[in-house]
């Protein structure tokens, strides 16, 4: 058996809007897609933080997790990730020790730098100054709002403390690589929009690793998109709605748009090689297609897990992508 056949697939979910649909839509999609990747086997079922943006419904992050966590009853579900600085750390953490409680065992909590969206929006969160320069600090304070109390605590998580929920850094740069190596928890590098830094980040990560009370030895998740489909010219027609989603946020405006038949109408020179570049990391074609691109990036990466984030414009098809993905990962 190869190591790739060992290794655990999660889905990263953006609860995606479609240009017409709404935010409703989306949320219940995420709910269905969530009770049909239990099934499927996933390992587990992560939400990913972004505000004002007209193409993503998972703004209310916690919520949305419980959402979900109360639809399924075994898959791991939680954050890919919080955006700490948009929050007070204590705040974060009574939310995630609540999760817990209702679903115990079952939640992870992934945290990320970025404020996941535009600076004026930032300022509407009203973090005051605290910033990704912070980071570190705010997560040695979640964490510690988590763990054991001590004699004398003054400020107490409650639901939260002693529920020690699993932390995982966020990252597409070598900072994250080193603060997970530094503090012993397990690292998910974003291949899957920017993997300029990829295999050096990776590097830090397990060169620096220091065993922790959560983890003994290193765990890197690589973010990947996948779509796959019965014939790799499906599947490419599929992918060329994620395709349009970077063409437009390149442009300025983030859509979800349906798939077109010649991508290459759509966009200039300049922006294809763009959209190429912040794409490099997907499999896309038949399941003897993908199947063979993913072995190809867990044998370059060494990763201990891939999450794969799927963007179609048609719900079933999105979840047929998932299911072909775990067929062909396990046959």
């Amino acid at each position: 058996m190869t190591k790739t056949r060992n290794t655990p697939l999660s889905i990263l979910n953006l609860a995606p809007i479609r240009k017409g649909g709404s935010a409703v839509d989306a949320l219940h999609e995420t709910v269905d897609l969530a009770r049909r990747a239990e099934g499927f086997g996933y390992h587990r079922y992560w939400i990913a933080e972004h505000h004002n943006m007209a193409a993503v419904a998972s703004s209310a992050t916690s919520l949305l997790i419980g959402q979900v966590a109360a639809a399924t009853s075994r898959i791991r579900v939680g954050s890919g990730g919080i955006m700490l600085p948009n929050h007070a750390p204590y705040v974060v953490a009574e939310q995630f020790g609540t999760l817990e409680g209702l679903h115990p065992g079952r939640i992870d909590l992934g945290l990320g730098r970025a404020p996941g969206t535009d600076p004026f929006t930032a300022r509407a969160l009203r973090r005051g100054d605290a910033g990704a320069n912070d980071f570190p600090q705010q997560v040695a304070e979640v964490r510690g709002f988590l763990g054991d109390p001590t004699p004398g605590q003054r400020v107490r998580a409650i639901p939260g403390e002693g529920t020690h929920v699993p932390l995982y850094i966020l990252g597409s740069s070598t900072f994250g690589a080193a603060l997970a190596a530094q503090e012993g928890l397990p690292f998910v590098f974003a291949s899957h929009f920017a993997p300029d830094q990829l295999q050096v980040a990776l590097q830090v990560y397990r060169d620096n690793f220091r065993p922790s009370e959560q983890l003994d030895k290193p765990h890197a998740i690589v973010g990947v998109n996948v779509v796959a489909a019965d014939t790799d010219e499906e599947a490419q027609h599929l992918f060329t709605t994620l395709q349009q989603k970077f063409l437009t946020l390149v442009r300025g405006e983030l859509q979800n748009l349906p798939p077109v038949e010649d991508i290459a109408k759509e966009w200039s020179p300049q922006e294809e090689r763009a959209v190429a570049a912040a794409l490099r990391v997907s499999a896309v074609g038949s399941p003897r297609t993908v199947r063979g691109e993913l072995d190809d990036l867990v044998k370059h990466t060494s990763a201990d897990e891939l999450i794969v984030l799927t963007e179609i414009w048609n719900h079933e098809k999105r979840t047929r992508s998932y299911e072909l993905l775990a067929e062909l990962w396990t046959a």
